[in-house]
């Protein structure tokens, strides 16, 4: 345990070090973009993720579309 947070502090204080001489270096208009676009392509990643696992035929649609004939069964 002890090991994965250091890890972990390592890892993050690493993002930070780099993240600050790549904004000096190229000037935080472009870092700020650069930035964007990593955020960006990680929403995309995520919900890519999520749409493909409530995909039809999937356990988490079945489980969805039983709860949701159960629902209107139990409010006719």
């Amino acid at each position: 345990m002890g090991k994965a947070v250091a890890y972990l502090v390592a890892l993050i204080a690493g993002v930070v070090v780099v993240g600050w001489v790549v904004s000096s270096l190229i000037g935080p208009f472009l870092f700020y973009l650069i930035v964007g676009a990593i955020a960006v392509g990680g929403g995309l990643y995520l919900y890519g993720k999520l749409k493909k696992s409530i995909a039809p035929g999937t356990r988490t649609q079945r489980r969805i579309e039983a709860a949701t004939k159960t629902y209107r069964m139990r409010n006719r």
